[in-house]
């Protein structure tokens, strides 16, 4: 088993920090890529289950351009505006995608941005991306500039023509604060957790393991760790509860197991803190540990709240700023009834209270349910027992 030779001359001389010992100790990490990144941070699962999360979300809520009529409003449905941000921003893109790619960039670059382009008369006909890693910003006077450099030659936008959406600015009121390298040792901690468990099952459930015996060279060592790990690895897969060893060697155990190492513990504190950078609750990262049924739905109203309304409010304003400019009579507002909806049993409840009392009518509940409306079902109504208590004494005047 090991390719030892009596009259091979050894070097006695080993330094405690070899590779060769650090790699049969199971602490080498030479050749695992801990480096952070906007690209290595989404091999952590719980950041990718995070980006995902508020991108698929803000992505799929219905995004509606209203025109105000008093106190009134007309939701313009078949205008051009509405159809390039609700559909299809340009060609090429749908709005999902157009959404979910620019909010991924928010979440790990810290900004995304948005090229609009308008025809001569100044009309938007369509809505381009924009890569923010090809994008330098500066300030002149007053006035912000974009210099992109993803094509043939730079091009220089104005601040009218970019919708700029910032995680969290720099006090320069220019650059960003990109979270994923702010908080890198947060993401290392989990690239490393995630290098440490592939190694460890790979290795067939065996923790890190010493071999005492007569190893005097460097490259000694490094051949009777690879033998050694070629050989645990044959007894797991062969389902071998034996390993044989040469004489006057032996195998003990240096490392823990994921249990008494608290690898799961370590893992479940990465995932709590990436929770905590984008202001999530660790069930929609799919850890149930603390979800139960009755706090679930309550979790749900907390990150609409909480989570998806500021960047909701941020995103709505900056495309009322940018595309619509100084027009107030029409802005753009995103349909959050869908995630607010509550089970069937409570909207019942809701929609009842809202009709008994005058608040809304039978068919704009209908409406939020995607129900056609029925005859008469735009009027108010209220329970015949409720009136007026100047009423009582016949004084419409309450005296």
């Amino acid at each position: 088993m090991w390719p030892f030779k009596n009259d091979q001359k050894e070097e006695r001389n080993i330094p405690v920090s070899s590779k060769e010992v650090l790699r049969i100790f199971g602490l080498d990490l030479s050749n695992v890529d801990t480096t952070v990144n906007t690209e290595t941070a989404l091999k952590v699962p719980a950041v990718w289950s995070a980006v995902s999360f508020i991108a698929n979300s803000i992505a799929t809520i219905p995004l509606n351009l209203y025109k105000k009529d008093g106190d009134k409003r007309e939701k313009l449905s078949s205008d051009p505006l509405h159809l390039a941000l609700s559909k299809r921003p340009n060609a090429e893109w749908t709005s999902t995608r157009w959404r979910k790619y620019i909010i991924k960039q928010l979440l790990l670059h810290g900004r995304c941005l948005t090229y609009i382009h308008r025809n001569l008369a100044g009309d938007v006909v369509e809505l381009w991306p924009l890569n923010v890693a090809d994008v330098s910003i500066e300030k002149v006077g007053f006035e912000t500039l974009y210099t992109y450099r993803g094509g043939e030659k730079p091009i220089v936008y104005q601040g009218s023509e970019i919708i700029d959406l910032i995680f969290m600015p720099h006090d320069d009121q220019i650059s960003h604060i990109c979270p994923v390298l702010r908080l890198k040792e947060t993401i290392e901690s989990g690239l490393v957790l995630q290098a440490y468990a592939n190694r460890f099952f790979k290795n067939g459930g065996v923790p890190p393991l010493a071999l005492e015996g007569p190893l005097q060279s460097p490259g000694a060592i490094g051949r009777a760790s690879e033998d050694l790990t070629k050989a645990v690895r044959a007894a797991a897969e062969s389902k071998s509860a034996v390993l044989a060893l040469p004489e006057g060697h032996k195998l003990s155990q240096i490392g823990y197991n994921p249990e008494q190492g608290q690898l799961i513990d370590a893992r479940r504190f990465v995932l709590e803190e990436v929770a905590r950078i984008y202001s999530l609750s660790p069930i929609f990262l799919q850890d149930l540990t603390h979800g139960t049924f009755s706090n679930t739905e309550q979790q749900d109203l907390h990150v609409v709240k909480h989570t998806l309304s500021h960047w909701i409010k941020a995103f709505e304003q900056e495309l009322n700023l940018k595309i619509l400019g100084m027009d107030e009579s029409k802005y753009f507002e995103f349909e959050m009834d869908g995630l607010l909806r509550g089970d069937f049993k409570t909207r019942m409840e809701g929609y009842s209270k809202g009709v008994q009392n005058a608040i809304t009518t039978p068919n704009e509940n209908r409406k939020r349910e995607n129900l056609p409306p029925l005859p008469g079902g735009d009027s108010l109504f209220i329970q015949q027992n409720m009136i007026n208590p100047s009423k009582l004494s016949g004084d419409d005047n309450g005296n």
